[in-house]
């Protein structure tokens, strides 16, 4: 993937995914419902080929941007979403 380019994530309701040529995720956070208006944080992953370009900070992003889009709040439970949200208290308010 070209550095300099923004990736272009597939945003489902409840994942935002980056699919490779062969349609398969590169990267992906999964945020099922959990609750009425909450979802899950509970899964994101980066393929090694993606690592060291900021990918899943990246996705996080995504992921904040659409929750707040569509009104819903996040409760992270995976290790990465709990730790990005300590780092972006700018997105607490979209926390459940």
């Amino acid at each position: 993937m070209d550095e300099q380019r923004e990736p272009q994530f597939t945003v489902e309701e409840n994942a935002i995914r980056l699919l490779g040529d062969d349609g398969k995720a590169i990267a992906e956070v999964t945020f099922p419902a959990c609750g009425e208006g909450v979802v899950d944080i509970d899964h994101t992953f980066v393929d090694p080929s993606l690592r060291g370009l900021g990918m899943a900070g990246k996705l996080m992003d995504a992921c904040a941007h659409e929750l707040e889009r569509t009104g819903r709040r996040a409760r992270p439970t995976c290790s990465y979403a709990v730790r990005w949200f300590e780092k972006h208290p700018e997105w607490e308010r979209i926390l459940a």
